[in-house]
C-alpha cells in the first residue's frame, strides 16, 4: 500500500504502459482517475479495478479538458497528489506523414507536438495548481527517443526531447517556489505495447522484426509495461521524496552501449 490514499491521474491509461500504471498504482491503494480519449477501453478499465478508480475523458493536448479536469478533481477531491503524464503517440497511426527528417509532414508534426509536449506541459501547468497547497508528484513518460535522434520519427523524438526538457523546467521551478511537488521522467525503450503495432507488422514478418529488435537489446528481449510502471511507482511515491529532476531510463540496457541508434 505504497500509495494509500493517494489521488492519481493518469493520462493515456487505457492501454500499454498506463494501463500498467494504474492497475500498479490501484494495487498499492492509490485513488485511480484512468484518463484518455480511447472511453470504452478507458471505462471498461475503471469498471475492472472496481472501488477507488473512475475514469475521465481528456484530450492531453487541449487545454479546455485540463481545465474541467482540475475544476472536477478541485471539487470531489480537493487536491491531486499524483499526476503521470503518460499519452502519447507516434504519429505512424495518427497522421498523415511524412515523418522523416526529409519529408516530414508540418500537420504531422504539429500533431505529435501537440499530444506529447504540449499535453505535458498543459498536465504539468494544471498539476501545479492541484498540489501546490499539499505538495505531490509528477512523473513524465518521455522515451529513449528523448535523448537520441531517431531519423525515420523526427516529430516522435522532438516531442519527446521536450518532455525531458521541461520536466526539469518543472523541477527547478516548485522548489525556487518553495512548493512540494517533485518532477521526474521516466525514458522507456524496447517495451511491448500497442504502439508499436504500425511498425512491427503481423505474423512472420513480425517475428523477424522482434527478433532484430532484441540483437540490440543488451538484456535480449523486450520490456513489458508493468516493467516500467514499476519505476513509475517510485517515483510517484514518498520513497522517492529526495527525488527531483531525474531521468530514469528503463530499457533493458540499449542507452549504457554505444549503438543508440535504431536499425531500420
Amino acid at each position: 500500500m505504497r500509495l494509500k490514499g493517494k489521488i492519481a491521474l493518469i493520462t493515456g491509461s487505457a492501454r500499454g504502459i498506463g494501463k500498467a500504471t494504474a492497475e500498479l498504482f490501484h494495487c498499492e491503494g492509490a485513488t485511480v482517475i484512468v484518463s484518455d480519449i480511447n472511453d470504452m477501453e478507458g471505462k471498461a478499465l475503471s469498471e475492472m479495478l472496481g472501488n477507488r478508480a473512475e475514469y475521465l475523458h481528456l484530450d492531453a493536448g487541449d487545454e479546455n479538458c485540463w481545465r474541467e479536469a482540475e475544476n472536477y478533481l478541485q471539487t470531489k477531491y480537493g487536491k491531486l497528489d499524483i499526476l503521470v503524464n503518460n499519452a502519447g503517440i507516434t504519429g505512424f497511426l495518427e497522421t498523415a506523414g511524412g515523418w522523416n527528417a526529409e519529408d516530414v509532414d508540418l500537420a504531422s508534426w504539429n500533431e505529435v507536438h501537440r499530444v506529447n509536449a504540449t499535453g505535458v506541459m498543459l498536465g504539468c501547468k494544471y498539476a501545479i495548481r492541484l498540489m501546490k497547497e499539499k505538495g505531490g508528484s509528477i512523473v513524465n513518460i518521455s522515451s529513449r527517443s528523448g535523448i537520441v535522434g531517431i531519423p525515420g520519427a523526427v516529430a516522435y523524438a522532438s516531442s519527446k526531447a521536450a518532455s525531458r526538457n521541461h520536466t526539469k523546467s518543472v523541477a527547478l521551478y516548485c522548489a525556487q517556489k518553495g512548493y512540494q511537488i517533485r518532477c521526474n521522467s521516466v525514458h522507456p525503450a524496447a517495451i511491448m505495447t500497442p504502439m508499436w503495432n504500425a511498425m512491427l507488422g503481423e505474423g512472420e514478418q513480425r517475428q523477424q522484426a522482434i527478433e532484430a529488435i532484441e540483437v540490440g537489446i543488451p538484456m535480449g528481449h523486450f520490456g513489458k509495461p508493468i516493467d516500467v510502471a514499476y519505476g513509475v511507482l517510485y517515483l510517484a511515491s514518498d520513497e522517492s521524496k529526495y527525488v527531483t529532476g531525474i531521468e530514469l531510463t528503463i530499457d533493458g540496457g540499449i542507452l549504457a552501449g554505444s549503438e543508440a541508434s535504431p536499425k531500420k
